[in-house]
């Protein structure tokens, strides 16, 4: 008779207990010690920056796979489960390189050293030999000769003033300035112009601080007139020779035929030059006067288009091999959502030192990862798996992370609650961050908990604030330029970029070392630790909160003003618009409830809380939260661009690095202004419309209700 009641008191007992014990502190605590000076160091980031830019590592090579080793080295001593995810991709380097520039009698001929050159007191002349000669990367073996033209930044606007003075490209050798769109569209407009070949050079009024008396590196910051800035011109995705599929062991490879026919690679052989030697190049022009806004700085020549008299011939051999890439994966179990995944990524590889870009930022990933290793020794446990992504080959065209995201791509898009990208962390002041919109609030509430490395008066949001007149400015994720792109617009996953500073006159050149850094980009290593603390709460906060700390709401008005825009764009061109702004008042009325849904759930949370059903409740709600960007990837993707899913976000077609809202609208688009044909106003139409049903899809997940 008595045990039933014995039973009885000793359940709720047990339940007692579970309520009012208290065996560690709460995630906020953990929060908090994540922000405090106790477990971060500054001198300890710059020993990371130090050692990883010892060397040029270039991806595929000896050096890269040493890095990759003290990536993994560091996880491993942080606590942090780490293994090396090794792919076999097609990489190209350089064999041999000339070119020569014919002048007018009774000039003499130029012949190009193509050199960067060391300086007085280089701490890394030892290495110098180790720097690859400048090239670009999947550039197209051959030999071009011709003419030269000057046609600005290589744009398609450039070669529309350039016919509309009566300038003709085709057979000719163009010469481009850096700083405006991807060096790979510059060589692909060249090609569509008719030119045989293409010279991009780094012009000393957007990179060498304008001419006159100003200094350059080692004594400003400036780049030296030898300087060149190398990089990728191939316009995929991934490695080149596996589009769409992991380049693992064994897997099927495209022929170097098959590879052309894609269109990603150039058809036209390129090189990039320095400052000096783009000027010599120019004096060697005449022709009509470039318009004013394409002259250069004050004490440069005169800037004119030609063609000619100067004749350039470029000859390019490079070696394409299939090289092994080492991705890093480091992973902090979660103990109660292990199965979700909130992932934090930068590249390793570099053109030569790296120490902006991109080693700034592993040194700051490997900041993250060794608080967080603190936490756990002192009892704190992500509640979802946070992962650690140290990618390689980014550089010749984000082919790390694209392989391993197609390698994975079932799970993550089922799994992956966010995606934190940080490239180049760091170089120079002022905080910038872009996302996809649900995180903008995220954001700025992470911003307010870190102090302003420049300012320790003020938060960091308080210092980004003041960049713009209202809220601080977040910028969307549409462009190809890091390894967030397979996250967001292959698989649909949030993504958020971080970084200080921006552009810097030494990008992808020799000088990117860690003398800069430490003399220009961050002297005292707190922009390293900054960009480490609000990376580092940000995944905190996805990791451990009950409830995603996700806002649609952000995301409606992004899409509202998106169509607004557009509709202006249109205005006389008879689209009807209606079912866009249509699907996007439903997405609005979906992202309100959802938002009510979590409240109520908050308010209402009590002893219920311990009951499966209330757990449950939680977790299918958070998957809606983390499913509504997957509905924004079309299984068909861009026309013509269909490895590109993501229909709200994506690259402009002639600018990899820009990023334009409905990417497929804004092509269609294109296209009808150029042929101006019924049809191709219909194939508007038909991107409205495609558009306007992966809104209502992305409403329907939010909603959780079948029609």
């Amino acid at each position: 008779m008595f045990k039933p009641a014995t039973s009885a008191f000793l359940a709720v007992t047990a339940t007692l207990t579970l309520f009012f014990s208290f065996p560690s502190p709460p995630k906020s605590f953990y929060h908090s010690l994540f922000l405090s000076s106790s477990i971060s160091d500054n001198a300890s980031v710059a020993h990371h920056l130090y050692t990883l830019t010892r060397r040029p590592h270039v991806a595929g090579t000896p050096a890269n796979a040493e890095a990759a080793s003290y990536v993994l080295s560091a996880l491993t001593s942080y606590n942090v489960r780490a293994h090396i995810a090794s792919y076999d991709v097609l990489l190209t380097y350089p064999i041999s390189r000339s070119l020569t520039l014919a002048r007018p009698p009774p000039e003499p001929a130029v012949k190009f050293t193509l050199r960067q050159e060391i300086y007085d007191g280089d701490p890394y002349a030892d290495v110098a030999n180790e720097v690859f000669p400048t090239f670009h990367g999947y550039a197209k073996s051959g030999t071009a000769t011709g003419p030269v033209v000057y046609v600005n930044y290589g744009r398609v606007e450039d070669y529309e003033t350039l016919k509309e003075m009566g300038v003709n490209v085709t057979g000719t050798v163009v010469l481009a300035k850096y700083g405006q769109i991807f060096r790979g569209d510059i060589v692909h407009n060249a090609y569509e112009a008719g030119a045989t070949g293409a010279i991009i050079y780094t012009d000393r009024k957007d990179y060498g601080g304008g001419g006159g008396d100003v200094k350059w590196f080692p004594d400003d910051r400036w780049m030296p007139p030898s300087g060149v800035q190398v990089g990728s011109v191939y316009m995929g995705t991934g490695d080149p020779a596996t589009p769409g599929w992991p380049s693992t062991k064994g897997s099927e490879r495209l022929s170097n035929e098959e590879i052309e026919k894609e269109g990603d690679v150039p058809l036209i052989p390129s090189l990039p030059v320095s400052g000096a030697d783009g000027e010599t190049i120019m004096r060697s022009l005449g022709g009509q006067l470039a318009k004013d806004d394409w002259q250069g700085s004050k004490d440069a020549p005169p800037y004119r288009v030609g063609p000619g008299p100067g004749i350039l011939n470029l000859t390019y051999s490079g070696n394409q091999t299939v090289a092994t890439i080492e991705n890093v994966i480091g992973v902090i179990e979660g103990a109660e959502e292990p199965d979700r995944y909130v992932l934090l990524g930068n590249h390793r590889d570099a053109w030569t030192f790296g120490a902006v870009d991109p080693n700034s930022g592993t040194a700051a990933l490997l900041e993250v990862a060794q608080r967080l290793g603190k936490l756990l020794n002192k009892g704190w446990k992500p509640r979802r798996t946070i992962i650690f992504c140290n990618w390689d080959a980014e550089e010749y065209g984000l082919v790390g992370s694209t392989e391993w995201v197609e390698e994975n791509r079932e799970l993550l898009a089922s799994r992956a609650v966010a995606y934190l990208n940080v490239d180049s962390a760091v170089s120079g002041a002022g905080f910038h961050a872009a996302s996809t919109p649900q995180l903008d609030q995220l954001l700025r509430q992470a911003a307010q908990q870190v102090q302003d490395p420049d300012n320790s008066s003020q938060t960091l949001y308080e210092s980004w604030a003041s960049q713009s007149e209202s809220s601080p400015m977040v910028d969307r994720l549409g462009g190809g330029g890091s390894d967030y792109a397979a996250f967001v617009q292959h698989v649909g996953v949030p993504a958020a970029d971080l970084f200080f500073g921006g552009g810097y006159p030494v990008y992808h050149s020799m000088y990117d070392d860690f003398v800069w850094m430490e003399k220009y980009g961050d002297p005292m290593f707190h922009r390293h630790l900054a960009v480490a603390s609000i990376w580092g709460l940000i995944a905190l906060r996805l990791a451990d909160e009950e409830f995603l700390p996700f806002d649609y709401l952000s995301y409606a008005s992004d899409l509202q003003k998106s169509a607004k825009d557009l509709e202006d764009e249109l205005s006389d061109k008879g689209l009807n618009l209606n079912p866009l702004f249509k699907a996007i008042e439903d997405f609005r009325e979906a992202s309100t409830k959802i938002n009510i849904d979590v409240k109520a759930i908050k308010e209402t949370k009590s002893w219920s809380s311990i009951w499966k059903e209330d757990h449950m409740r939680v977790r299918e709600l958070n998957d809606r939260l983390m499913m509504a960007e997957r509905a924004f990837a079309d299984p068909n993707g861009l026309f013509g661009r269909s490895w590109y899913k993501h229909l709200i976000y994506g690259p402009s077609k002639h600018n990899d690095y820009g990023s334009k809202s409905f990417p497929g609208i804004d092509d269609a688009i294109e296209e009808a202004k150029k042929v101006s044909t019924s049809d191709s106003w219909h194939s508007v139409q038909h991107e409205i419309w495609r558009v306007s049903r992966a809104v209502k899809h992305a409403s329907q997940v939010l909603s959780g209700e079948l029609t």
